[in-house]
């Protein structure tokens, strides 16, 4: 069995959600103290004003495990994510009401160097939930930009798409992490693999449920190259007869991207074999949305 990216997936608007399901909690989301375009305020203020029951931003943390990374391009500085925890969680507590719950997390980049010393700062940091993420393979940066990919021999690209998935299944195997970043990521630019990538992934998979973490459905794929959320159909699939947990999140970057193509989502999870159940995050425990 060879897992594929379905030419025209990501092309498809399915008309197959049914009312009421929930779709209005988001968590993978960014502000101004990484790459988002907004603040703190304006990104939460948003989200309720869509009408999401939770909302959280997750902006990026990357202690580089390696020389020469261009993390501070789109990182928040190092040494201020104390700083940037207490500004979220002040303004958390000023905007939270009975119809609206603000919550706060961070997406940390794993590198195998040094992943022992960023969880014990993490283990300072009073998050709802920890989103893990690759955004390099060795130090190529996978979601940098389109140019990054188009020197590259086909040789090269696949030796990017397997380190990737050997770091997300070590990734999961630290359990440091709650949810899953964009599973797939380094389809992005629509650069494919041209390797049989399935035992690596079905490897990845299964250390995901070991570690009883969610993957996340990130509709931000849609409007990248690559054309498809993430991950892609037959992934989610193969996760659902896993049984592991799905949450929606847009990875917005602005204020207008808060729930972007959660309509969308909602039929893809559906194709996928998953049902109406969600889930939700307080205290890095995942709950069952209704409660």
């Amino acid at each position: 069995m060879v897992l594929t990216f379905p030419a025209g997936t990501g092309s498809l608007h399915l008309n197959l959600v049914e009312p009421n399901l929930p779709m209005d909690v988001s968590y993978h989301n960014h502000s101004n103290w990484s790459d988002g375009l907004d603040s703190v305020k304006a990104m939460y203020d948003a989200a309720k004003a869509a009408g999401l029951r939770e909302f959280g931003l997750s902006d990026h943390y990357v202690v580089p495990g390696l020389p020469n990374l261009n993390d501070k391009e789109w990182s928040m500085p190092i040494q201020k994510v104390h700083q940037y925890v207490d500004e979220v969680i002040s303004y958390c507590k000023s905007i939270s009401c009975d119809d609206f719950t603000p919550r706060v997390g961070l997406e940390v980049d794993y590198f195998r160097e040094n992943w022992k010393d960023v969880a014990a700062i993490l283990d300072t940091l009073p998050l709802d939930y920890r989103i893990g993420s690759c955004h390099y393979a060795f130090d190529f940066s996978i979601d940098h930009m389109a140019e990054d990919w188009e020197p590259l021999t086909q040789e090269q690209i696949n030796a990017i798409y397997v380190e990737y998935w050997r770091k997300m299944m070590e990734m999961a195997q630290t359990g440091v992490f709650d949810i899953v970043g964009h599973l797939d990521l380094p389809k992005k630019f629509a650069f494919p693999c041209s390797c049989d990538l399935y035992d690596i992934q079905e490897a990845t998979l299964q250390a995901i449920k070991a570690a009883d973490m969610a993957i996340e459905l990130n509709t931000a794929g849609w409007f990248k190259p690559c054309n498809e959320p993430y991950p892609s159909l037959d992934l989610l699939k193969r996760a659902r007869q896993l049984d592991i947990p799905v949450i929606i999140s847009a990875d917005a970057h602005e204020t207008a991207n808060v729930n972007r193509a959660f309509d969308r989502a909602q039929a893809f999870l559906a194709q996928a074999g998953y049902g109406t159940q969600r889930w939700r995050y307080e205290g890095r425990k995942r709950l069952p949305l209704n409660n």
